[in-house]
């Protein structure tokens, strides 16, 4: 927040910021025609030698700022009979003056936001130039090896080497074929005609028990079996045809 927004002011129609004070204006809550202007600038010069500091950018928007009351209010104050013929109304340069005043204040508000944003990723810029030399911890005169170039070098070529090919011997994989499941079950059906799929799958692994209800489905697309199953989870009857 800039010097201008924090000025205190103890005028007779107003005691506050100067920010606050714009923004009265601006709502027309406070009567611009009441406000001693003089009283401003001569606050602001006093804050400026309590301080001791000069911003030259403050001092122009608090100047600017002046400058647009006192034109507003020169406006206000000068009698419409004795005015020249002006190329706008008083009340349209008033609003000109004005809108010219919010839009100052709405690139004000930018500048601040964007100057946040910089300063926000000001961590994350990176440096075209090498640091200075005062501000290395460690000179690269006097730095020390740290790894032996063979070890480095080694360790380096084994992460680009390919790996070999894993072992998967000792992984047990049954091998089973819906032609040997086929069998299975028309050997069943030629013993009998009526059979729960359990009893063809009896001992068998999660593999076999999959490739056999593929066998039982080709069956049934030969039209040599059918089978059935009167409640869900319930047992698996498989008849011939």
């Amino acid at each position: 927040m800039s010097a201008a927004a924090t000025l205190d002011l103890d005028l007779e129609v107003f005691q506050g910021p100067f920010d606050l004070l714009l923004t009265l204006v601006l709502r027309e809550e406070v009567d611009l025609l009441e406000v001693d202007l003089a009283e401003i600038v001569v606050a602001y010069v006093d804050h400026l030698e309590r301080t001791g500091e000069l911003d030259l950018e403050v001092t122009t928007e608090f100047l600017v700022l002046i400058a647009a009351m006192l034109e507003l209010k020169s406006r206000l104050m000068l009698p419409a009979e004795e005015e020249p013929e002006p190329e706008l109304e008083p009340a349209e340069a008033a609003e000109e003056l004005l809108a010219r005043m919010l839009e100052y204040r709405r690139h004000r508000g930018a500048a601040e936001f964007l100057l946040g944003r910089l300063r926000e990723e000001e961590g994350y810029r990176y440096r075209s130039a090498p640091l200075p030399a005062h501000l290395r911890r460690v000179s690269v005169d006097t730095a020390e090896q740290a790894y032996e170039p063979e070890a480095l070098g080694k360790a380096i070529g084994g992460l680009l080497g390919v790996p070999p090919e894993p072992d998967f011997r000792h992984v047990f994989k049954p091998i089973v074929s819906v032609e040997q499941r086929l069998a299975h079950l028309r050997e069943l059906l030629s013993r009998k005609s009526r059979f729960d799929f359990d009893e063809a799958v009896q001992g068998a692994d999660r593999m076999t028990e999959a490739v056999t209800l593929f066998a039982l489905l080709e069956l049934y697309k030969r039209g040599e079996a059918s089978w059935e199953q009167e409640q869900t989870f319930g047992p698996i009857t498989v008849t011939t045809r």
